[in-house]
């Protein structure tokens, strides 16, 4: 086929997959990109692409050759230096996640998914302070979003700064009330915190608009148990590990309650299931 020819094809190529990825169709669009890159191997985008469709498919080994030839065409690609550092972080690899973060923000200091990650990356690593610096940089730029606030209040929340964490929820809240996730987050800050009414409140209404989410049934069960009302905490935990049988907090909690209740046997399966879960036991 002449160059511009396989040129021309390698475009279209390109621009389908784009589609198949809109529709997450990342198999369909691995293969219009590998063809694209038989036709016209020094575009940095069709390797940048296929690198992300197999991030997105757990093939991660294959998704850092697709970046690496693809910044060897174009050294400071942020798209690919970023997607590069999702998949270093998801490797464990967080020291080289971390260059390839701060490499991407020297070219697009202002990218908020690439700060984002670089701040899970530092926290990661419990460089605490850095990564809340990032998250308050993330706040400036976009402080309108609630997740810019949540997630710096889940950071608080990892801190055990529960006070930090509900403001950082009720700014979240303020901004769109009825968000779930929120609402279940700062419950469970509220149960921490020893305010049970309080914390009720939220998880009551997090339940009440998705009545299967599992964290607001584990926090709500637990929270329930503190109050004393232990059957209510069980049937809570109970649905929350029916919901996401991998549940680790939610069996640590349920064979905490099961033992208050004199139920050891299924306390002590509970705590099996916690270690086998957490640590392979």
């Amino acid at each position: 086929m002449p160059e511009e020819s396989a040129h021309s094809r390698a475009a279209v190529l390109r621009s389908r997959a784009d589609s198949y990825m809109a529709l997450e169709r990342y198999e369909a669009a691995v293969a219009d990109l590998t063809e694209a890159i038989a036709l016209h191997g020094d575009h940095a985008n069709a390797w940048r692409l296929r690198g992300e469709c197999h991030r997105i498919l757990g093939l991660r080994e294959a998704a850092l050759t697709d970046f690496d030839e693809a910044l060897k065409i174009e050294p400071d690609n942020a798209f690919a230096l970023g997607s590069r550092g999702q998949t270093y972080a998801a490797m464990g690899r967080l020291e080289e996640a971390l260059d390839d973060y701060e490499h991407a923000l020297a070219i697009s200091p202002e990218a908020l998914w690439i700060l984002e990650g670089k701040a899970n990356a530092l926290a990661e690593l419990r460089r605490m302070d850095e990564a809340l610096a990032t998250h308050t940089k993330i706040i400036e730029l976009n402080g309108e979003l609630p997740y810019s606030w949540t997630a710096r209040g889940d950071l608080y929340q990892q801190m055990d700064l529960f006070d930090e964490a509900l403001d950082d929820y009720g700014r979240a809240l303020k901004i769109e009330p009825d968000n779930v996730r929120v609402l279940a987050r700062r419950g469970e800050a509220l149960r921490m915190l020893d305010r049970y009414d309080e914390a009720l409140v939220d998880l009551n209404r997090a339940l009440e608009l998705d009545p299967d989410n599992d964290n607001a049934l584990g926090s709500r069960g637990a929270t329930l148990s503190e109050m004393g009302d232990k059957e209510a905490a069980l049937a809570d935990l109970n649905r929350a590990i029916e919901l996401e049988p991998t549940y680790v907090w939610a069996f640590r909690v349920r064979g905490e309650v099961l033992q208050e209740l004199d139920r050891h046997e299924e306390a002590i399966a509970d705590f099996t299931q916690a270690l086998h879960l957490e640590y392979g036991d």
